[in-house]
């Protein structure tokens, strides 16, 4: 029963597509790595490397900086 009870490990889904560079003007990309509340959802949870984690979170910090993606959700302003 204990070999049931761990969680499989998530496959980074950049790695998977063998994609380098993520586009920042994707909203649609960018938008499901974004919680309800605007923040960046952790590696943990994502299920992303290291490598496309920190490229990730840039092209969500440049998407905020040019006003594609919200800083904040509308709700919790």
């Amino acid at each position: 029963m204990a070999e049931f009870d761990r969680k499989r490990r998530r496959i980074c889904r950049f790695c998977e597509d063998k994609i380098d560079y993520i586009p920042f003007h994707d909203d649609r990309l960018l938008k499901r790595f974004i919680n309800e509340r605007g923040k960046i959802v952790p590696r943990r949870i994502s299920g992303n490397c290291a490598f496309h984690q920190r490229r990730l979170t840039t092209a969500i910090k440049r998407a905020r900086h040019l006003a594609i993606l919200p800083y904040t959700s509308e709700i919790y302003r």
